[in-house]
């Protein structure tokens, strides 16, 4: 395998791209970023300073991942979603000077593996998206969100629970059933996981 990098991408000499990795026209990925194997970076995106991206995730055109972010294995990005990394942003300090980099402390998104967030999603950091959860297309992401859940809404609120082939489930009794593999899964705590069989 081997990398491809467009010609009108810009690519950090910091940033360690993985085997069989793909980053596509006017996308920028800083210095320090650890882009995994197998990972697309569409047209346009932006991966910031130091942001660690797992195996097989895709970002797509014109996300915007900003630094500390951190993402799991398999996590897709859909296009437009903004990553955010300050809480209360402003551009001046209390006395109109500009802010420099010294005068906020970045904090970031975390994305469990197998996550999906779909496009236009802005999730607000800090917080945490679980493994295989799904953010629905423009959704406002202001509270951690449990893994296999679905939210949706401004701001977000959990809809239903998702399996890892990324269908709602479907409540069967006690249980809810994933309508493309048929595994079932039981709530548990704040989420849901595999029912194993006895």
């Amino acid at each position: 395998m081997s990398i491809r990098v467009a010609p009108s991408a810009d690519v950090a000499e910091g940033a360690e791209i993985g085997d069989g990795s793909q980053v596509w026209h006017l996308a920028q990925v800083r210095e320090g970023v650890r882009l995994g194997e197998g990972c697309v970076v569409g047209r346009g995106a932006y991966i910031g300073t130091g942001v660690q991206v797992g195996r097989n995730c895709k970002i797509q055109n014109y996300a915007l991942v900003y630094e500390p972010a951190v993402l799991g294995d398999g996590v897709f990005v859909g296009p437009g979603v903004v990553l955010t990394n300050d809480t209360y942003p402003r551009a001046v300090n209390p006395d109109g000077s500009l802010k420099s980099a010294s005068d906020w402390d970045a904090v970031g998104v975390r994305i469990g593996d197998g996550a999906s967030i779909g496009a236009r999603a802005v999730c607000v950091a800090p917080l945490s998206i679980g493994a295989w959860a799904t953010v629905a297309a423009g959704a406002v992401v202001t509270r951690d969100v449990p893994a296999h859940a679905i939210v949706a809404g401004v701001p977000a609120r959990r809809v239903g629970w998702v399996g890892r082939a990324g269908h709602p489930l479907r409540q069967d009794g006690q249980h809810w059933l994933c309508p493309e593999t048929g595994v079932r899964y039981e709530e548990h705590d704040d989420t849901i996981r595999e029912v194993v069989a006895a």
